[in-house]
């Protein structure tokens, strides 16, 4: 087996190289690395030299990654994460958790339910440290480099190992006041007659898609208030103001308080979907990953902690 590459100048030419791909000058690269520019450059031109081919084009304001540049670089780098990969299972069997991890939890879920969680299980692990980030918007854990996932509804990345924690129901909610002055619908049809307050990341908005068992009705709602935030429609329905569609975890702890009625309980709004801990395939699990994955089943069994 030849090690060579394994040199430490053969591994600052590599991390110098790679530098400056992603960071599009040596200025940058420099920056990145704590090195002054021209030591980058030295490193790269002895990369070049040691290959016998040129792997950018230098400007006096940016450099361009060549053809064989881009190839070299991407193989680097799918062997730098086999390397991480490596060292992240070697670590697997220490006895104490220590690292950091990468969450991305959709941002209403996550400030209601899954943000009061992670104190205890950092409690549990204290060299352990976790940075979240929390939005709706459905985000690209590998691009971004998260180690997991919270995803809500169906899966279609096939990129991603998903964990099922629990089925997900988006249900119908109102409050006691409205129903009191409006009436309580009996059907489907009856919502025409209602202002429903509709949250604009419906898969089948403007539609209401409503199952029992086989059955599906559509019905084309209307109401005065559209929202792309489901906790300022909760808000709007605590306030009198309509019928809300929307996850259970959501409105579970209004609906045990009698803050809010479930409407037509054996109907469910929208397809049937679930609550998934999801990491990319790509990447080997670190023992802290493992560990969360474990506790985090461990927090939705035998059901979701919003479960009424």
């Amino acid at each position: 087996m030849n090690l060579d590459v394994l040199s430490n100048q053969h591994g600052d030419e590599i991390a110098a190289f790679l530098a400056v791909a992603s960071q599009g000058s040596f200025v940058a690269a420099g920056r990145l690395l704590q090195r002054h520019p021209t030591i980058i450059s030295k490193r790269l031109a002895a990369m070049e030299k040691r290959l016998g081919v040129r792997l950018v084009e230098r400007s006096t304001r940016q450099v361009r990654i060549t053809e064989a540049g881009v190839q070299l670089e991407q193989r680097l780098r799918s062997a730098v994460e086999l390397m991480n990969d490596a060292q992240q299972q070697a670590a697997q069997g220490a006895g104490e958790l220590r690292g950091t991890l990468r969450l991305a939890l959709p941002a209403a879920m996550g400030r209601l339910w899954l943000g009061p969680m992670l104190p205890e299980f950092l409690k549990a692990h204290p060299q352990v440290s976790i940075i979240a980030d929390y939005s709706e918007g459905l985000v690209d854990i590998i691009e971004q480099g998260f180690d997991a996932a919270i995803r809500i509804g169906e899966l279609e990345d096939n990129r991603l190992i998903a964990t099922k924690l629990s089925n997900h129901r988006r249900i119908l909610c109102a409050s006691p006041a409205y129903l009191q002055m409006h009436g309580v619908p009996a059907t489907p049809e009856d919502l025409l007659q209602h202002n429903c307050l509709r949250f604009s990341g419906l898969a089948s908005f403007p539609l209401w898609r409503l199952h029992r068992g086989h059955e599906l009705q559509t019905v084309s709602v209307k109401g005065n208030l559209t929202a792309s935030d489901s906790e300022s429609l909760l808000a709007a329905a605590r306030a009198d103001a309509g019928i809300l569609g929307a996850g259970d975890w959501l409105m579970s702890r209004d609906i045990a308080a009698g803050k809010l009625i479930h409407v037509l309980p054996d109907w469910q709004l929208d397809s049937a979907g679930g609550v998934y801990l999801v990491r990319p395939s790509a990447r080997f699990p670190t023992a802290v990953v493992v560990a969360f994955k474990q506790w985090l089943e461990a927090m939705f069994a035998p059901a979701p902690p919003w479960a009424f």
